[in-house]
């Protein structure tokens, strides 16, 4: 894994479509529903006309983790839910997700480790 701004990386030997069922299904077993999908691609694609390697933001959210967080501070909703992207780099994917400790630095509220 590599350290990212914002969270972490790591580039797996899959396509994208390979790769985006086994993000989901570890995102499930460890109490994470996809909420939001943007296929920035097509979406690009079919707005714009542009071509670009697939690219995925997948919106991941654990109703405990976001109940508790929205106690300590309302405003957190602004950086729900958590996102993982997912790159397509030709053969391979890079997986990204962000650092939920770098979303909560953001935060003044007490209570949010």
């Amino acid at each position: 894994m590599e350290r990212r701004s914002y969270g972490t990386a790591v580039s797996v030997p899959l396509t994208i479509e390979e790769t985006e069922p086994i993000v989901r299904n570890a995102l499930a077993n460890q109490g994470f529903g996809v909420l939001t999908e943007i296929d920035v691609a097509a979406t690009l694609k079919q707005k714009l006309d542009i071509d670009r390697a697939g690219y995925k933001i997948l919106g991941a959210c654990n109703p405990n983790l976001a109940a508790q967080a929205l106690d300590h501070d309302e405003d957190i909703g602004l950086l729900l839910p958590c996102n993982v992207v997912l790159i397509d780099k030709g053969g391979s994917t890079l997986v990204m997700a962000v650092d939920p400790g770098a979303m909560l630095a953001a935060s003044s509220a007490e209570g949010l480790e």
